[in-house]
């Protein structure tokens, strides 16, 4: 069942209710709110026309392509949101980005929804970026927590080094601390996947025609793909960053902006 641009106007009203309490309450975020909003339906607007012609086109390069723009603004968000530097952050991240999402990605289109044609816009795009969606916000936190951590407590980390451990045992306890950080909030979803929460992929599977089985079966699918994509790149990115934020003597250098 479609929605129409009358109907979609009228759903939007809802974000009065929001709206409300954020200026009653003097909270500031009514304007982010707004501009947020506002961005949000021109972005969507605007990939809805690419993606249909994205999909009538259905050229491998091309689909590729797209999925290297998406890995080049992860990137670049990564290194926003993070405050690191480029050079610690740039690279490492890029390779995570599309290594993960390709690995995992292709696993999933070959082996579970035996594609012939895995570069088929339909199923590549979308596995893609939602595979690229789960990763950024991972990993952006694991690598916040994790220099962030080093950096806060040079002491300790040094004092490990001095007594003699590794150069991994030293970053084992700040890289413990940025995975359960990371990780938590992503167990704590899926335990109460389909009980306390309806996934949005499922339910809007459901709502464009699929049997809920089927619907069922691709959320648990991408609920493990993305998961094992985010660990991946996430340990992928710290693995190609350290090399850059650390010297050989295991020296931190100053890695935020």
């Amino acid at each position: 069942m479609d929605i129409s641009y009358t109907s979609l106007g009228i759903g939007m009203c809802l974000l009065l209710i929001p709206l409300y309490f954020l200026w009653k309450l003097q909270t500031g975020l009514v304007r982010s709110t707004l501009i947020a909003a506002l961005r949000m339906i021109v972005q969507l607007a605007l990939i809805s026309v690419y993606l249909r012609y994205l999909f009538e086109w259905d050229l491998p390069w091309l689909n590729t392509l797209w999925v290297i723009v998406m890995a080049v603004i992860a990137t670049h968000t990564t290194g926003q949101r993070t405050g690191l530097r480029r050079r610690v952050v740039a690279v490492p991240s890029f390779v995570a980005f599309m290594v993960s999402a390709l690995v995992v990605g292709f696993f999933f289109l070959v082996f579970v929804l035996h594609l012939e044609h895995p570069f088929t816009a339909r199923y590549f795009v979308p596995i893609m970026g939602i595979l690229m969606g789960n990763m950024l916000g991972v990993n952006v936190l694991t690598l916040s927590t994790f220099y962030s951590g080093i950096e806060r407590e040079q002491a300790t980390y040094y004092y490990l080094l001095g007594t003699g451990a590794t150069r991994f045992e030293a970053w084992l306890p700040f890289l413990r601390e940025a995975v359960i950080k990371s990780f938590t909030p992503c167990i704590a979803n899926m335990a109460v996947m389909g009980i306390v929460a309806l996934p949005g992929t499922m339910i809007g599977q459901i709502l464009g025609g699929s049997a809920p089985d089927v619907a069922v079966k691709y959320q648990m699918m991408i609920v493990i793909i993305t998961m094992s994509a985010s660990m991946l790149s996430l340990m992928l990115a710290l693995w190609l960053s350290t090399r850059r934020a650390f010297d050989a003597f295991g020296r931190l250098a100053t890695v935020f902006r």
